[in-house]
């Protein structure tokens, strides 16, 4: 799975915006950070700034332009665990795990708010808020 929008405070729908990336192969969903000008991958302790709204199969000549929309305070994500999450409680700030479409287990250096869970097996899905 990936990111994708559950809910923001007042409902509204984000708009897209067009940035230049770095050589990633962008996916929808995947949390991405600005680095240098560039989209790049947001991982581990790295607070995605964007969510890709694109997929290609191919990586991404440094530079090209992709959609993507802004990560507000006031969004609600749902993703996956990526590990079995038997000692996360809700509340609790887990890492981006390293394909930047899921979060892991690990709370040292968190930056995803778990805020609701439907399990804690690998695969669960979960809300999470930057």
């Amino acid at each position: 799975m990936a990111f994708k929008i559950y809910s923001t405070d007042d409902n509204r729908v984000p708009g897209i915006e067009y940035l230049p990336a770095s050589a990633i192969t962008p996916k929808v969903g995947m949390a991405l950070t600005q680095t240098t000008g560039q989209l790049a991958l947001a991982t581990g302790a790295t607070a995605p700034t964007y969510i890709s709204m694109c997929e290609k199969d191919s990586e991404c000549t440094a530079g090209d332009i992709i959609p993507v929309i802004r990560v507000g305070k006031d969004m609600i994500l749902e993703t996956t665990f990526a590990a079995a999450a038997t000692s996360i409680k809700l509340g609790d700030k887990v890492t981006l795990h390293t394909d930047g479409l899921q979060v892991t287990a690990t709370t040292a250096s968190g930056v995803a708010e778990i805020v609701y869970m439907d399990g804690t097996a690998s695969g669960s899905m979960c809300r999470v808020r930057f």
